[in-house]
């Protein structure tokens, strides 16, 4: 099979669009159900909370690592596709909403861990840039929605979710076609999946170190993307509800497709670790200055949101490259899982807080982003100081 990377990074950024794809309609769905930005918010942590409770199954059963990777995306993908349909076409309120966008996470589940998964078991000697693109087209497909959202500012809200649809439905077309790559199957002397073998892989100090490091991220990471909107409007870029702010978020979020792509092809030459510290520090020098620089001119505001935005993403390719590496390889897709599963249960809080405070807060609501990555660097402290 030729190119298979580029089919599973594309595919990963069509699977992904579903996960903010909600958002990208906030202004009309707060406007048409009457909720609020925190209500936004739950709506947000329903997919997360989905998303948990799915790589959960995956990690504790073994079945990321039981079954075919690809047909697992494929499946996942489809049955996503049809809840974020459900969402647009039938949601009317928060009751049926929240349960549509839970049923989403729960799918993504299957998606973006075993597109992990997948990159490693087709080039595991050069998983750091290949994850690199991986990541990066889950960052494009998180800024998509807004994109498709700016070009269709005329469209009812549900045609940007419906696009979402089409796109996940074509990843898994893609990837049932590619199948599994050659390596990470297992061996005939492997030990048995027992139920729940995963939790041992925090006694490995590489892996614990990276997953660490990995937690702290999260904990900025989802709240920044869920926040983009506001902190464009806070620092008087755009006007809320305009088309200008889908314009400035789908940049801001999408610029970090750029940002793992530089870390991938920069890790090659010093490695994952000293990567992810380099971010996780400048993404925290970013969180620290955007309330200090509000009456700087225009430009510079939305150059530092950029720069946020390229860095905030940039590192989490290497966290899950560490983790893989540390990791016996039959349970790599178990323990990509169970990580991911705690890191999005982190970004749970982080979210619903940003959400609820932001109003009060105004620009100072950086500074509740900022504990994240300092203890990322702090947990990651054994492998980036070798």
């Amino acid at each position: 099979m030729k190119h298979p990377v580029l089919i599973i990074v594309v595919a990963q950024l069509f699977g992904t669009s579903l996960w903010f794809s909600a958002n990208s309609a906030a202004d009309d769905l707060i406007r048409q159900w009457g909720i609020s930005a925190a209500d936004m918010g739950t709506l947000t942590n329903a997919v997360q909370f989905g998303f948990i409770l799915g790589t959960l199954i995956f990690a504790i059963t073994g079945m990321a690592d039981r079954f075919s990777a690809s047909r697992i995306f494929a499946i996942c993908a489809v049955l996503g596709a049809a809840s974020n349909a459900a969402f647009a076409l039938l949601a009317s309120g928060m009751t049926s909403g929240v349960p549509l966008r839970f049923a989403v996470g729960l799918c993504l589940a299957g998606v973006y861990p075993l597109g992990m998964k997948l990159v490693v078991s087709w080039v595991p000697e050069r998983a750091g840039s290949a994850l690199a693109w991986l990541v990066g087209m889950l960052t494009l497909g998180t800024a998509l929605p807004h994109g498709i959202r700016l070009l269709g500012s005329g469209a009812a809200w549900q045609a940007t979710i419906l696009v979402s649809s089409l796109l996940a439905l074509l990843a898994a077309g893609l990837v049932f076609r590619l199948g599994d790559g050659p390596h990470l199957k297992r061996r005939h002397d492997a030990p048995p999946l027992r139920l729940g073998r995963v939790l041992y892989t925090f006694r490995i100090p590489e892996f614990r170190a990276s997953a660490l490091g990995y937690f702290g991220h999260c904990w900025e990471l989802y709240a920044f993307w869920t926040l983009v909107p506001a902190l464009v409007v806070g620092y008087g870029l755009a006007l809320p509800g305009s088309p200008q702010v889908s314009g400035l978020a789908f940049l801001i979020v999408g610029i970090g497709a750029v940002g793992c792509v530089l870390g991938g092809w920069w890790s090659r030459r010093v490695g994952s670790a000293p990567v992810a510290a380099c971010c996780l520090a400048l993404s925290a020098l970013c969180c620290v200055l955007y309330p200090l620089l509000a009456d700087l001119p225009g430009w510079l505001k939305l150059g530092l949101l950029l720069i946020w935005g390229a860095s905030v993403i940039a590192d989490s390719p290497h966290f899950s490259a560490m983790s893989a590496r540390a990791c016996p390889p039959e349970i790599v897709g178990s323990a990509l899982a169970f990580q991911n599963a705690i890191g999005f249960a982190i970004t749970m809080i982080s979210i619903q807080l940003g959400t609820a405070w932001v109003p009060a807060w105004g620009d100072h609501i950086a500074w509740l982003l900022l504990p994240g990555p300092l203890l990322g660097l702090l947990g990651l402290m054994p492998l980036w100081r070798r």
